[in-house]
């Protein structure tokens, strides 16, 4: 199979190359700098500087994973547009894409797997959350819901679209942890107000091998909660953390604080979803690190 890949060269991105080149699937690559990405990626890779240039090599399956990260900045009205504008001009690129491959009497992508986040569906409180539930009208959720309607046009060509909802990215070498893990490695961790907001996880090595999972499995199709099935609270997650590291973790970030720092971008931190995989476990995929404490042991 040959899959096309938009972020291909980010924390997620890196680790489908890898596996998905070791079961045999050739991959293509969208990166706006190919040359200062090569030495992150497979060398058998094709990395061009945008979508429409694979016009030449149709891909059997696309999978869209770019965009600026959410926590990158402070949410200024000039890093909301960023936020957005990041996600839907790499998505809207790959519905081109498929629109010109129709025009030109080309085959079309059988698959589409595209990005979206727990974000989608707002503070959540304690109500468990699967694909059904409602949303909470917030920024996260409209900028969700802009990321997956951008995507949306595709099915109209005939293109399976599935929507992947991503927790907390877990491993070594980047995503959430990368932050978190230099103050509790100092017995400086802590929760994050009362604690009590749930934090959806996945280990990185669940949410690729979910992605190559929908890729295949023709059969499925909507949107999809990219999480572990046993979501914690902050206040939990803190405590395993610590426990991994055996360090203490007891100096805890009062809410105020986060939000005199970080502005609207705290609610990132003090709110949360209970949110659980339902679709991904009633089609029959299988967690290998069901569980925090296990995922945490094989990272750290």
């Amino acid at each position: 199979m040959r899959v096309l890949i938009t972020g291909g060269s980010g924390f997620v991105g890196q680790r489908l190359c890898q596996q998905l080149i070791a079961s045999g699937h050739q991959v293509q690559v969208v990166s706006r700098t190919p040359h200062s990405v090569r030495d992150r990626l497979p060398a058998t890779c094709d990395i061009r500087d945008s979508a429409q240039a694979f016009v030449d090599a149709p891909a059997d399956a696309l999978v869209n994973l770019a965009g600026e990260s959410i926590a990158a900045k402070r949410w200024s009205d000039n890093q909301k547009n960023e936020l957005i504008r990041s996600r839907l001009e790499s998505t809207v690129q790959l519905v081109a894409l498929c629109e010109q491959l129709q025009a030109n009497g080309q085959p079309l992508p059988k698959v589409m797997v595209s990005g979206s986040a727990m974000g989608y569906y707002g503070d959540q409180g304690n109500k468990v959350v699967d694909e059904k539930t409602p949303p909470n009208d917030e920024f996260a959720h409209r900028l969700c819901e802009q990321w997956e309607a951008a995507a949306k046009p595709v099915e109209a060509l005939g293109v399976r679209l599935a929507l992947l909802r991503t927790g907390l990215v877990l491993d070594a070498g980047g995503g959430s942890l990368q932050k978190m893990l230099p103050p509790f490695k100092l017995g400086l961790g802590g929760r994050f107000g009362d604690g009590k907001q749930f934090m959806p996880w996945i280990h990185r090595d669940d949410l690729v091998a979910a992605i190559v999972f929908l890729l295949n499995e023709s059969s499925l199709s909507g949107a999809f909660n990219g999480s572990a099935p046993h979501p914690v609270t902050n206040e939990e997650f803190t405590k395993v953390l610590a426990k991994q590291l055996h360090r203490p973790a007891v100096l805890p970030v009062p809410a105020f604080a986060l939000k005199a720092g970080l502005g609207e971008m705290s609610q990132l931190l003090l709110t949360g979803a209970d949110m659980r995989p339902t679709r991904l476990v009633e089609a029959g995929f299988t967690f290998q690190y069901p569980t925090l404490d296990k995922a945490l042991a094989a990272i750290l």
